[in-house]
């Protein structure tokens, strides 16, 4: 059964504008509202009666519900034909499938509606993604600026361009060459640096890149002049993290729009069947209408940046969008408001969230999405203030209890954030993701609460691509509190088996074969996490303990002085913890 089945029109046609003949008309089939959560658009639905958020994925062929929302709603789920698989930045996933017994979006129910199943979670709150199984039966008019994802069946247009913001904004045309059926995708072309490539449309992927194999192809080198490294990277499906950079390229060209002298992100990923993904960032900064009706791609630009290449500019510096149409509710300004935050015009988000409080004040959620722009804008006392009022209205929020913790953590309001923090423990359910967050606030002051936290989520998320940050976040408590450290040298371990190279992790294992007492070990573990990344202070510190301990009085030293000269407190914290020479 699919969606296209399933999905009723909701609204009459309506004329499309700039088009030359007036029986060009347009039926809404659904208005998926979107709300930007940073640069990930997330749709609300409900499983069973009960709302979850999903990823707009445009790049996905399939929609899918993560291992952990399986298991939150007791859903069934078996293997597919093992031959069949789904590919993203992360690498490939053979599939499993389930079946919700009422699945509702845009206002329509729809019954025993399958989705396939993933086997990471894709963040807190998050419960999986809507594909082209939803996306591409129809065609879609990408808003993301304003909010929206549009569902529409023209009528009566036959090749008669179909603009849908209105004729006096300049807009391109490009052809449709992803291919249809049970595998749709949305490709098309571009070229960098004058060369072809096929780029994916994936509201899916945070940011645009380029794939290594395709940068070499068209001459952008990723170890030349004014390249930047950009760390790693993943994408919603797969488990595995790539190596990322921004690159300057001479022109970067798709339909009639270019751009030269800039750069793109290059990822040492191999995409399938395209050279270039453009992301939610390409979609921020443009409505897209994918006429699948036509076999064409149409956008427009909406002004600012085209791609986030890490250093996105202040809201100084980045035009506004053209609104479609005001909001004219509170919903329609939160979307367009984190929208614009995605983007990083955070006066303008501001506004457009005030209005949503005003007109909405007993809605906790307008309050924590403007708390969360207002921690992103550099302003942490408005912040607290919405938290405040959010849980007033919502005391069981157990994010906005999370959030509001965290700025009480940096405010030195400790005994005030762990209340917080154990009210969040007590309303989560044991399997949450949330516990992750939870587990990394409490690791500073609190170690037995902390592994208690990452132990909860460990059990609850096994085959979670974050697996080797929390096995290496319970090693790292385990050790400096110097609980069960054999079992901190088995975490350690199993972190170290999924990355090798990461200076953290080995920073960590330093720690735990200094409690042990094997100083050789140690020493080794941190000589090569400095390797990675010189300016380590615990490794610098830790090293020097342990040779001190060997006698190795003046290399000891030099350690420690330069640990504490990157950050002095480290001496006192140390002490504390029992760690000293």
């Amino acid at each position: 059964m699919n969606f296209q089945s399933m999905i009723a029109t909701v609204a009459a046609c309506a004329v499309i504008p700039g088009v030359a003949e007036a029986a060009c008309q347009a039926a809404l089939i659904a208005d998926l509202k979107v709300t930007m959560q940073g640069a990930v658009p997330l749709v609300r639905a409900k499983i069973n009666g009960e709302e979850v958020s999903l990823i707009a994925d445009s790049g996905g062929f399939f929609s899918a519900l993560s291992e952990g929302t399986v298991a939150r709603f007791k859903l069934p789920s078996e293997v597919a034909d093992p031959s069949v698989y789904e590919i993203g930045v992360g690498g490939k996933q053979t599939i499993s499938v389930t079946l919700v017994k009422t699945f509702t979006i845009a206002g329509q129910s729809l019954p025993n509606v399958p989705f396939t199943v993933i086997d990471n979670e894709l963040g807190a709150g998050i419960s999986g993604f809507i594909g082209q199984s939803l996306l591409g039966f129809a065609d879609a008019d990408y808003d993301l600026a304003n909010g929206s994802i549009r569902l529409l069946r023209p009528k009566g247009c036959g090749d008669q361009r179909l603009i849908v913001w209105g004729a006096s904004r300049p807009f391109s045309m490009i052809p449709l060459e992803g291919i249809d059926g049970t595998f749709k995708e949305t490709i098309g072309e571009a070229f960098v640096n004058g060369k072809r490539v096929r780029v994916g449309f994936d509201t899916g992927s945070p940011t645009s890149a380029l794939s290594l194999e395709a940068a070499r192809r068209v001459g952008v080198a990723t170890d030349g002049p004014g390249v930047m490294p950009a760390g790693v990277v993943r994408g919603g499906i797969g488990r595995q993290w790539v190596e990322s950079w921004v690159a300057p390229v001479a022109s970067f060209k798709i339909g009639d729009e270019e751009v030269r002298n800039t750069k793109l992100r290059v990822q040492a990923s191999s995409l399938p069947e395209v050279d270039m993904l453009l992301g939610a960032d390409f979609f921020l900064s443009h409505q897209v209408y994918v006429a699948n009706s036509q076999r064409r791609i149409y956008f427009t630009y909406n002004g600012g940046p085209v791609f986030n290449l890490t250093t996105a500019p202040s809201a100084a510096t980045a035009p506004p969008h053209e609104a479609s149409a005001e909001p004219t509710d509170a919903d329609g300004f939160s979307r367009r408001g984190m929208a614009l935050a995605a983007r990083r015009q955070f006066a303008a988000a501001i506004a457009d969230l005030t209005r949503a409080t005003t007109m909405a004040r007993t809605e906790a959620s307008y309050f924590t999405e403007r708390a969360e722009v207002y921690v992103e804008g550099g302003q942490p006392s408005l912040a607290m203030a919405d938290l405040d009022r959010a849980l007033k209205l919502k005391p069981d929020d157990a994010q906005a209890r999370v959030a509001r913790a965290k700025l009480r953590m940096t405010a030195g309001q400790d005994a005030a954030a762990a209340a917080d923090l154990a009210e969040a423990d007590r309303i989560l359910p044991k399997e949450a993701d949330l516990r992750l967050t939870m587990a990394q606030l409490e690791s500073a002051d609190a170690g037995a609460a902390a592994i208690g936290q990452y132990d909860l989520w460990i059990k609850a998320h096994p085959d979670d691509n974050r697996m080797a940050q929390a096995l290496n976040g319970r090693c790292w408590i385990r050790a400096l509190w110097n609980i069960d450290t054999d079992k901190a040298l088995a975490d350690c371990d199993g972190a170290l088996r999924r990355d090798r190279k990461n200076a953290d992790f080995l920073d960590s294992r330093g720690l735990t074969h200094l409690r042990l007492g094997e100083n050789d070990r140690a020493i080794a573990d941190y000589d090569a996490a400095l390797a990675l990344q010189p300016k380590i202070v615990w490794s610098l510190y830790g090293r020097g303990i342990a040779k001190l301990r060997k006698g190795l009085a003046a290399d000891g030293q030099a350690d420690l002085t330069a640990a504490t000269a990157l950050d002095p407190k480290v001496v006192a914290y140390a002490r504390d913890r029992g760690l000293d020479r």
